[in-house]
């Protein structure tokens, strides 16, 4: 819709006015309706012209002035060009509105992040995993002391947050609260989804994450060699909860199934395969893709040993899988027991199923990856260490392939006396600088 809009500056008279500098208003009109606004800058009436809208002179501070004038209108022309290109009700009070800012909602870091987390809990089970809400649980009161101790306030208005905010924000992750580098950017990926969410829905308009780039690196996943692993499995344990604990252990590292793959794991997702064998057929509680691991002699050896054990007949689970904070506890013993001075954690099965019980042994990658259960190969390649041994093997092959092409020689070429040849001295080549 066409409509007649102007604007101009002029000095504002203030109340018990005597002498001395006016404040400079700006008056917007839109089809003969006027809405004032202040500019925040004042000038001396003597120097003041009207007709122009600007103040007088060639000094410094009163070409300031004049280009600071010129940025507002600028600014206010732009919001009219760009109200009438949406095809907006345009009206003086709401360009008036929106150079103030006021026709935007304010939204608060910490209210979007509670929202967003109100909103996680209720789709537990239904795309979100407790370990997640947990994750951002943590992140939000992270946030909650950075803002407190960093910025002393106990929120902050969105459209404030920048890149300083950002790189402020990790600096205090790593430096007052000791996180690592993986553990702050962890935090930090929380933080840009929430800011993410903010520009979705219009609340910021810049990305203060344009100019950010996070430097972590993955740490090199740990995992057991074949003999470390042998030494568990040899273990014989006095005591029934390191020999419970050691046993599933193994049994993962035969699977690489994780803690909660495993903890879930009941006789309904044991199956018959491929060749009629036993596998296993279930989903990851992570990512809940499909993970099918046919069943190696050794996990069903294990698996037997407590089909009848009360505690899983009980439970209606395959194995007596305890707490993660107890696996994790008891494992430290067995290491110990075992002379192993790797930090052994449960994650490490997965790990060493990847590298010393597949790969090592020449299973490919996208076998190893589909069995895991990861979407992308890329994520395998992070567990999947390659080993000596297997280059080695490589090495030898490749060796034995290349003697294969070789020509016979003897069978061309008469045979020679290399014996009899005389023998050719290097030296003067070595001082002259040259070999050949």
């Amino acid at each position: 819709m066409s409509t007649n809009y102007s604007l101009l500056f002029y000095l504002k008279k203030p109340k018990n006015y005597v002498t001395g500098p006016k404040p400079i208003y700006m008056r917007i009109t839109v089809d003969g309706v006027p809405k004032e606004v202040s500019t925040g800058r004042e000038c001396d009436p003597s120097k003041w012209i009207s007709k122009a809208n600007r103040a007088k002179g060639t000094k410094e501070d009163v070409k300031t002035l004049n280009s600071y004038l010129d940025t507002v209108e600028h600014k206010v022309a732009d919001i009219h060009l760009q109200m009438t290109k949406r095809g907006e009700d345009i009206t003086a009070e709401s360009i008036k509105l929106k150079y103030l800012g006021k026709d935007i909602k304010r939204k608060m870091l910490l209210t979007v992040f509670l929202e967003h987390n109100g909103q996680m809990e209720a789709l537990l089970g239904n795309g979100f995993k407790h370990n997640t809400l947990k994750g951002y649980k943590t992140s939000l009161s992270h946030i909650e002391k950075y803002l407190k101790t960093q910025h002393e306030c106990s929120d902050i208005d969105v459209r404030k947050i920048d890149h300083g905010f950002v790189a402020g924000y990790e600096f205090y992750l790593r430096s007052a609260l000791g996180c690592s580098e993986v553990s702050a950017a962890k935090y930090i990926k929380h933080l840009r989804k929430i800011i993410k969410l903010c520009i979705a829905h219009k609340w910021i308009t810049e990305d203060p994450f344009a100019s950010y780039k996070n430097s972590a690196k993955a740490k090199e996943k740990e995992f057991l060699t074949e003999h470390e692993l042998e030494r568990i499995e040899r273990k014989l344990f006095s005591v029934p909860r390191l020999a419970h604990v050691r046993d599933i252990f193994v049994f993962c590292c035969y699977t690489g199934l994780s803690y909660a793959d495993v903890k879930k794991l009941t006789d309904s997702d044991i199956g018959r395969g491929f060749g009629g064998k036993l596998w296993i057929f279930t989903s990851r509680e992570k990512t809940e893709t499909a993970s099918n691991i046919p069943l190696l002699p050794k996990a069903l050896e294990i698996l037997s040993r407590y089909r009848d054990y009360p505690p899983c007949v009980s439970k209606g689970k395959l194995l007596p899988v305890l707490s993660n904070q107890k696996m994790n506890s008891y494992l430290k013993e067995i290491a110990d027991l075992c002379g192993i001075t790797k930090k052994l954690t449960f994650h490490m099965a997965r790990h060493t199923f990847a590298t010393t019980v597949t790969l090592s042994n020449d299973v490919p990658i996208e076998t190893v990856s589909k069995m895991l259960g990861h979407t992308d190969i890329k994520t395998t390649q992070h567990y999947a260490k390659l080993l000596d041994t297997r280059i080695g093997r490589d090495m030898d092959r490749l060796e034995e392939t290349l003697d294969n092409k070789k020509p016979k020689y003897d069978t061309i070429m008469p045979k020679v006396a290399f014996g009899k040849m005389p023998v050719v001295s290097l030296q003067p080549c070595l001082k002259a600088g040259k070999v050949g």
